[in-house]
């Protein structure tokens, strides 16, 4: 059996979502568990995380199912809305929460035949510029939405931050002031804080938060945070070595041979490329991890292998151990060596590689 594989720690999952209900203690939490909970499995995080977290969050209609049909009983909070009519009625009757972001889907509530009312999230656009009501349009849907037989009493009305993974940015400061400000106009529930928000801004911090990235152990701003934060990584990504073999000066190793030896070194291989999810534009020099010990990726990333330079460390052999990223090697600081966050590569992990999950 290949032996690269993702170990989730159910126990570290646990500790973060502490971690962040510790942040702001006044709130309620919906945990963001979309994208096949970043990587880490949905049904399962879920089913860890159900006893301790108010709501989940998902990206899309199709998302929420899963989640039912693994068990899941939680409210899941539904962050795109309805993609076409006929969803309102499944909401309504699986208990999924609404996010309503245009006129249209605050249409298909209002004429709905729902045999009881579904929860409904007003989502207001302070500037992220992709989804929400400005603010004629949020007035528009909360009086059409209060209105309405087939609505909760128990709407939300949030919003979404930019920048706030940047704890110095005025705009998150604007943000946060228009939306307090629009919100007092209503006696309604709020939401702000992802995150960044929690980790960084404790004026965002509401009646309900969104953790999402905390939760596997990782700060938005990058890994120098962690630690302050008592976060811990969730995902170990590991692998051995299958392969040790020494090169001359001047031969060079993998596709496009773009990266030479310089002096004679030791070269090993690593049963994992892109079509797992590391990132194909990791560049030379990105750490992995043998016998503990940094050693540099070293040639283009293939789709089934990497190549590493172990010429530093003493007695390697085929079956040592390699860790892509965990515990000791932040993903935020290999997503940087391909010029990307850690979200993606988490995200990206494909269905090639199994996921274990310990206590």
């Amino acid at each position: 059996m290949r032996p690269t594989k993702a170990i989730v720690s159910l126990g570290a999952l646990g500790a973060n979502l502490k971690a962040a209900a510790n942040l702001s203690a006044v709130s309620r939490n919906v945990a963001v568990i979309k994208a096949n909970a970043y990587g880490h499995g949905a049904s399962a995080i879920a089913r860890a995380l159900e006893p301790d977290v108010d709501a989940f969050a998902v990206a899309f209609m199709e998302e929420a199912v899963a989640l039912r049909e693994a068990g899941i009983l939680r409210p899941v909070l539904v962050l795109e809305g309805c993609a076409q009519r006929d969803e309102v009625e499944e909401a309504a009757a699986r208990n999924f929460w609404l996010m309503v972001h245009d006129r249209r889907q605050v249409d298909w509530i209002q004429a709905a035949r729902l045999k009881k009312p579904v929860t409904v999230w007003i989502k207001t656009d302070t500037g992220m510029h992709r989804l929400g009501f400005d603010r004629n349009g949020t007035d528009q849907a909360v009086r059409s939405l209060a209105e309405s037989e087939n609505v909760r009493s128990s709407m939300v009305l949030c919003t979404h931050l930019s920048c706030a993974d940047n704890p110095d940015s005025a705009e998150t400061r604007r943000q946060i002031t228009e939306f307090r400000t629009l919100a007092r106009a209503y006696s309604l529930p709020v939401s702000i804080a992802n995150s960044a928000g929690i980790l960084f801004w404790p004026d965002s911090h509401a009646d309900w938060n969104r953790p999402g990235y905390m939760l596997y152990g990782n700060a938005p701003g990058g890994s120098s945070e962690i630690g302050a934060a008592g976060l811990q990584p969730v995902m170990r990504l590991s692998s051995e070595l299958v392969a040790v073999r020494h090169l001359a000066s001047g031969e060079a190793v993998g596709y496009g041979q773009r990266w030479r030896a310089a002096r004679p070194s030791v070269i090993a291989t690593v049963p994992i490329g892109y079509a797992d999810g590391y990132p194909r534009h990791a560049s030379d020099g990105t750490p992995v991890l043998v016998r503990g010990q940094r050693s540099p990726l070293v040639g283009t990333v293939s789709m089934d292998m990497i190549t590493i330079d172990v010429t530093e460390v003493d007695g390697v052999e085929v079956g040592d151990p390699v860790e892509l990223w965990g515990s000791s090697l932040s993903v935020n600081e290999v997503a940087a060596c391909a010029g990307t966050i850690g979200y993606e590569l988490l995200a990206g992990l494909t269905g090639r590689v199994p996921i274990t999950y310990h206590p």
